[in-house]
């Protein structure tokens, strides 16, 4: 970079860039390497009896001729001979160099100057040779051709890593969120979440897959962000000359799918919300949403049991889950509790036939702080959210919300002042949003009128009124039952991660300061 001032090593590192071209060394060749093994694969199938037979003049093995790559975590020189330790995409080995195996003639240089004064701690190089077992017992790769493949200028934190324990590690939530491959290179174990999130989603889409559903994408772009009640991210497209918002949901357009046909489809959906930023938020998120057709709420939390179940136990080989030092448990038959009973339960008040101001004059006296351009349903999740949320450890469906709280949800058959609505909570948090869809155009109108009076009253997160959906369930939608489930959330409650910023590889961050000079 321009004007870039470097300190002592940095300098250092970018003299020895300077000197590897002058030897006539490309410090960042062309990409092809022939990499033929891993550090784990050597480490899990290069066996004591295998190294035997080889230093007897046993045929060559598999493992008697390995290219590997890597970055390289640490040297030690001993004179005319040297060990430094690799690690590439799947752990670390340890490689041998001895001086006259890489420079078999009378030009030393590879060894005397590039491998011992031209690399670095975290330089990306070449092994090739043969995998054997040092007198004290060390799984290595005696190396007979060393290759830089790329040189690195930065330096890293220093990490230690023996016996499988890694000591000085790097926790610093600044550096690793904002620099999360530096966080990736020093810390393992986060590669390991990462690689655990999606076998989440894959056994998510295994799981709906097979059940029949067909996976689809529908737009980010829309004209109208429906399908949820949150504020978006609006931007203009200069072709059309007009507004266009960042999806908040794809529950609408997902629906037309099912007015369109299909039994039954899924999306992993990136969706946006122009909200705070905290332990469970990110403006940017990932959920999955699943619509079936001649299904209802009920039918949907068997599903969405069954299907954690299986994260579960494909993740751990158990049930049970611990996060934040709860024990959780996502074996199926979870508890099932209607929202309004659990108000009177945890805050002792019947809130059913209250209109509005008696509600304004509840959370008055419960002390739940609440605006003006708040509704009758949004007062109400005030209050839940203030007494109830924080009781719902283990898996619980909360169902049977009020109308006012649930615009795209079909009234319950029991209450119609209610709706067949339920939220998955866990570990006393939101993680699942499901209904048996509403599809009467009409009420569905209505419902949306409803959300523009309350968004001309102020609320910016009141749903607009989408009058091609409309049109959509005016074609006929057959009974249907959707959810929406935070991947997100889904992957911190799975890895007990206690923040969503450890299961995004790159959460949003404020703007970094003077970057341009360093």
């Amino acid at each position: 970079m321009a004007n870039e001032q470097f300190n002592e090593q940095e300098q250092n590192r970018r003299n020895a860039l300077t000197a590897l071209r002058e030897l006539g060394i490309n410090p960042y060749p062309a990409p092809l390497y022939p990499v033929n093994a891993t550090a784990k694969g050597i480490e899990e199938g290069f066996t004591k009896e295998m190294a035997e037979q080889q230093a007897e003049g046993a045929p060559e093995g598999p493992f008697a001729n390995v290219c590997i790559a890597g970055r390289l975590m640490s040297r030690r020189i001993m004179g005319a001979a040297s060990f430094g330790e690799l690690q590439d995409s799947t752990g670390r080995i340890q490689v041998y160099v001895k001086r006259d195996e890489i420079c078999p003639g009378e030009d030393k240089t590879m060894y005397n100057t590039v491998w011992k004064k031209l690399l670095d701690i975290g330089d990306i190089v070449g092994i090739k040779g043969f995998a054997f077992f040092t007198q004290t017992g060390q799984l290595s790769v005696h190396a007979k051709e060393l290759t830089l493949l790329s040189k690195s200028l930065r330096v890293l934190p220093i990490v230690k890593e023996a016996d499988g324990v890694t000591y000085d590690a790097v926790t610093d939530p600044e550096l690793r969120y904002r620099q999360r491959y530096v966080d990736l290179i020093i810390n393992p174990q986060v590669r390991e979440v990462f690689k655990a999130r999606t076998t989440i989603i894959n056994t998510m889409r295994e799981f709906c897959s097979d059940a029949g559903y067909l996976e689809v994408e529908t737009p980010i772009l829309q004209s109208i962000p429906g399908g949820a009640t949150a504020r978006p991210f609006i931007t203009h497209h200069n072709a059309l000359d007009i507004p266009l918002y960042l999806r908040i949901a794809d529950e609408l357009y997902l629906k037309r799918l099912i007015v369109g046909g299909y039994d039954g489809v899924f999306e992993f959906a990136k969706d946006f919300r122009n909200e705070g930023m905290d332990k469970t938020h990110n403006p940017e998120f990932t959920q999955m949403e699943l619509y079936a057709a001649y299904k209802d709420y009920i039918w949907m939390m068997d599903f969405t049991e069954r299907m954690l179940e299986k994260i579960a136990l494909k993740l751990h080989g158990t049930t049970k889950v611990t996060v934040d030092g709860n024990k959780i448990d996502f074996k199926a038959g979870w508890r099932r509790v209607r929202i309004l009973d659990a108000i009177k339960e945890y805050a002792g008040v019947d809130v059913h036939d209250m209109d509005e101001a008696a509600l304004r004059d509840t959370c008055k006296k419960l002390n739940v702080e609440v605006d003006k351009t708040m509704g009758r349903g949004k007062l109400i999740d005030a209050i839940f959210g203030a007494f109830c949320e924080e009781h719902f450890i283990q898996p619980t469906f909360v169902t049977d919300y009020p109308v006012e709280m649930s615009p795209l949800t079909k009234r319950c058959r029991y209450d119609d002042t209610l709706t067949e609505r339920f939220e998955l909570f866990v570990n006393g948090h939101e993680l699942a949003n499901a209904y048996s869809e509403l599809n009467d155009p009409i009420d569905q109108l209505e419902r949306f009128k409803e959300e523009a009076a309350l968004k001309m009253k102020g609320d910016d997160e009141a749903m607009f009124v989408d009058y091609d959906f409309v049109r959509a369930l005016e074609y006929g939608m057959p009974p249907t039952s959707g959810i929406g489930i935070g991947i997100d959330r889904l992957a911190m409650l799975m890895l007990g991660q206690s923040t969503i910023q450890d299961v995004l590889l790159f959460p949003q961050m404020r703007p970094e300061k003077d970057l341009g000079a360093k």
